[in-house]
């Protein structure tokens, strides 16, 4: 893939972030920063040695954001019918990171989908497939005992606790759960060395059964909503998450950039893989915390100790490497979805 074809690939990504007409302000702020975190000439550079250069992430961004690329536009370099497969898988997972593609959604696959050239039943089963990580993406849980994310709102931002079964004081195994935790970062940075694009789509509902059986450890029963208000409370955006996923393992040169003079697209997808491990490993930990604690723990703590625990993976992901690409091998959608449903 030349850096003209993975130019395309991130723009539809992008499109795909925005489809939906309804992104707030908080989710635009997370992709501008997604924008300036990996460099405004990231991809840009011809870094990779091909011949074209692409456009930098920066100039890619503002198109979207200003109406000036189209879907047909953006399909318009994808010739293979690998890349355009790719690119479709890419976006499907972009609209559902956050919940299932809404109407909107839809009709931007729609779209997508015939500027493509991708026909029907494929694109179908791509959908359900990524519908299903979705779906499994936390256990079921009743009324009785669960957390509705308008109270868990509320008690995030005042920095208190909101109570639940157990009271936060059921007795732990503070070496299982940490062990847990380093068993969803290992498998959400296989995911990331496999190259099918939906594949990522499995690392939100991942991250969302991870902080459930966490709060579970310490006498909390989570409902979806609190999950994600979770999440976005310490800075784990859904969308932008895959997006950012998305960009590190596709923009020419970033791999050089990071982890010196190796063969690109290894790098990028090495790279895109430790930022999945880090991700998973911080928010494992900033749940452990905040649920270990009683609630207690407000947006300020609670970002620092994922930005702290960030920080560590970095040198746990080199650790680690061989279990990774030892869990990548023979992984495919189905068994990611069997992982999905049973919690790891």
């Amino acid at each position: 893939m030349n850096l003209v074809e993975q130019d395309a690939v991130v723009t539809v990504c992008l499109l795909a972030a925005f489809a939906d007409g309804r992104k707030n302000d908080a989710e635009r702020e997370e992709v501008r920063r997604i924008v300036e975190n990996l460099g405004p000439d990231v991809g840009g550079d011809g870094a990779t040695g091909g011949s074209e250069r692409g456009r930098g992430l920066s100039a890619l961004y503002q198109d979207v954001l200003l109406g000036r690329v189209t879907v047909e536009k953006a399909a318009v370099p994808l010739k293979s019918p690998q890349h355009r497969t790719l690119a479709y898988e890419m976006a499907v997972a972009v609209c559902d990171a956050d919940g299932k593609a809404g109407t909107e959604e839809k009709l931007f696959l729609e779209k997508l989908r015939i500027a493509l050239l991708i026909d029907e039943a494929s694109a179908a089963a791509t959908l359900h497939q990524a519908d299903e990580f979705v779906d499994f993406g936390v256990e079921q849980v009743t009324a009785t005992g669960a957390v509705g994310a308008a109270a868990v709102g509320g008690a995030l931002a005042a920095g208190v606790g909101t109570g639940g079964p157990g009271g936060g004081k059921a007795p732990v195994d503070e070496a299982e759960i940490e062990s847990s935790i380093t068993r969803y970062a290992i498998l959400n940075a296989a995911i990331e060395l496999l190259p099918q694009g939906l594949a990522t789509a499995a690392i939100i509902p991942l991250q969302m059964k991870m902080v459930y059986r966490v709060g579970a450890r310490y006498g909390y029963t989570l409902s979806t909503g609190h999950i994600k208000d979770f999440l976005a409370t310490v800075g784990v955006g859904m969308t932008s998450q895959v997006l950012e996923n998305y960009a590190r393992k596709f923009l020419g040169g970033l791999g050089q950039r990071v982890l010196g003079r190796v063969a690109g697209a290894v790098a990028d997808q090495a790279t895109s893989s430790a930022f999945s491990f880090a991700s998973t490993y911080a928010l494992g930990h900033a749940a452990k915390a905040y649920y270990a604690g009683g609630r207690s723990l407000g947006a300020i703590d609670l970002k620092g100790i994922f930005t702290t625990q960030a920080e560590k993976a970095k040198g746990l992901y080199t650790q680690h490497r061989g279990a990774i690409e030892s869990q990548s091998t023979g992984l495919d959608a189905g068994k990611l979805l069997n992982m999905v449903r049973q919690g790891v």
